[in-house]
């Protein structure tokens, strides 16, 4: 018998379910943040909502925890690192809420549509207003769904069903998994200038953060209406709130706000805006699954089984000969994931030398793994990895040859008009990029990554320094690559400036550059070294 230490509050069946299964749970809610520290001790499992910080502290604490549930999918409230370290599992209810969320976006849209919630205070507060709340129809208008998720998929298959067009942006789904779901992909720009309606269902990245801002308002097709059920902070709200007095955005819902709980906002004083206090996963069923489902993983962990909902699956399962490949594998996969800034059609990944004899489908995961890390809000582990290659329509292929001629193992991964490739040094083992589209680097991974294509002539390097100087931005290591280098008889493929692509054939004469910065690189400082006299082609990446 464990003792499970419940600190917020969960469906009934979710804890009849831990003590059928013999356990002893104590529920205790509303405790401090150093209570939990105190109470969490001799606990062997440690249940928890979107409340209970889960820091180093509380593990450090809970010496004989064996697990943490989170009843619901995000995971902002626990230290997964530092569980991983200490060998806690961490596990969630990835797919509790999402049918709940994608009801009520469209709760939302339609009630902005109709304007309900305001025609509804009027009539109640004794005011006939036909006239005044006249609304829009859904059918033949234009849907721009931003994030084809899982919540944002529900959305478009509900959408159909009122008869209008879809368009999206996710630069993590293919075109024909789109095409099979009735959309159409576009970019950011091209959605907002197209669509009647947009809705919004991206994860909280620090790329996310202010996306749908003036600027992106500026561009939008006047009279649009604005539906935000995904995080706080992916809209500007200020700016929104400007852009509906102006009458550029005939109106907007929201569900979630930068600052939780709040009962002020620039959006509240505007009739043409509907608001709710983050409900999209408040109902009596997003409740009992998440209940039900975090119950049963605990169950698991705690009796040593297979845990399908783990997001930090341990790799002591993996084969000794490529277990050390693991991390270099996912930063690989967060490498050419952001020089894409997305998806490619189809992924290659070659193994190469020793690995050629390994079981490397683990590998593979961890690649996916990294691939996807910052294109779901759910977390991405070796489990659910393959689902959402399947749920993108990510084509995946392997090959594995014995020869290699400058590293004894290489792992190189191709796709969208990139390849990079990477081995481990040293006895420690320590993850390098050993190649970047073609030409021969080697630098540690690292979050905040710069890459820069440019003419092969005396004061590039000097250049590329003195804009990063000025800017505040210390380098942390730096590779160069001249014209001529060789990835170890990997195609050239040279990417291009800000989201464009140059053609491949600029590898000749032209010489590369990659840095590890101390912090990201703001947008305008890389616009201003792509536009500078020598400089071909600029990417801000991570493999962090």
């Amino acid at each position: 018998m464990a003792r499970i230490l419940v600190t917020e509050k969960l469906a009934p069946r979710g804890l009849e379910a831990m003590a059928a299964a013999g356990h002893e749970v104590e529920v205790r809610l509303g405790l401090s943040p150093a209570e939990v520290v105190e109470a969490v001790r001799g606990a062997h499992a440690l249940v928890i909502r979107s409340a209970t910080r889960v820091t180093e502290e509380v593990l450090a604490a809970g010496t004989e925890l064996v697990v943490v549930g989170r009843a619901g999918i995000g995971l902002d409230n626990v230290d997964v690192g530092a569980a991983t370290r200490r060998g806690v599992m961490v596990v969630n209810a990835p797919q509790s809420n999402v049918l709940s969320a994608a009801e009520h976006a469209m709760a939302l849209l339609l009630a902005q549509a109709r304007n309900i919630p305001q025609a509804h205070a009027a009539l109640v507060a004794g005011k006939w207003e036909r006239s005044r709340w006249e609304g829009v129809e859904l059918h033949g208008k234009t849907l721009g769904v931003v994030g084809l998720g899982r919540v944002g998929a529900l959305v478009a298959q509900r959408a159909l069903a009122f008869g209008m067009r879809l368009v999206a942006y996710d630069p993590y789904v293919g075109r024909e998994r789109a095409r099979q779901m009735g959309v159409e992909l576009m970019g950011l720009e091209e959605v907002m200038a197209e669509a009647d309606f947009i809705s919004i269902h991206l994860p909280k990245t620090s790329e996310t953060m202010g996306l749908i801002g003036k600027e992106v308002l500026a561009r939008a097709k006047p009279g649009v209406r604005i539906v935000n059920t995904a995080r706080g902070g992916i809209v500007d709200e200020e700016a929104l709130a400007e852009a509906v007095r102006s009458g550029r955005v005939a109106g907007a819902a929201l569900d979630v706000f930068a600052t939780e709980p709040t009962t002020s906002s620039p959006l509240f004083e505007l009739d043409r805006v509907v608001v709710t206090p983050h409900l999209g996963a408040s109902t009596v069923e997003a409740q009992d699954k998440a209940g039900v489902t975090i119950a049963e993983q605990v169950i698991l962990a705690l009796a040593g089984e297979f845990v399908p909902f783990a997001v930090n699956v341990a790799a002591t399962e993996a084969p000794e000969a490529v277990r050390p490949f693991l991390p270099l594998a996912e930063h690989l996969g967060r490498f050419l994931a952001s020089l894409l800034g997305g998806l490619p059609p189809a992924l290659d990944i070659e193994y190469e030398g020793g690995l050629a004899g390994a079981d490397t489908r683990i590998l593979s995961l961890a690649v996916l793994k990294g691939l996807f890390a910052a294109g779901t809000e759910e977390p991405v582990s070796y489990v659910n990895a393959p689902q959402l290659a399947a749920e993108r329509g990510l084509e995946v292929r392997e090959t594995t040859t014995s020869v290699t001629r400058n590293y004894v193992n290489l792992i190189t991964l191709r796709g969208g008009g990139h390849a990079v490739a990477g081995s481990v040094a040293g006895l420690a083992g320590q993850p390098r990029i050993v190649m970047v589209d073609g030409y021969m680097v080697e630098v540690p991974p690292a979050p905040h990554m710069l890459v820069v294509h440019n003419d092969d002539r005396p004061g590039m390097i000097g250049l590329v320094g003195t804009v990063l100087g000025e800017a505040g931005v210390s380098i942390s290591s730096m590779a160069v690559a001249p014209s001529g280098s060789d990835g170890g008889g990997a195609e050239s493929s040279v990417g291009g400036a800000a989201g464009g692509s140059v053609d491949p054939g600029l590898s000749s004469g032209t010489a590369l550059m990659i840095l590890a910065t101390d912090r990201p690189v703001p947008g305008e400082v890389a616009r201003q070294l792509a536009e500078a006299p020598g400089i071909l082609g600029v990417h801000l990446a991570g493999a962090g």
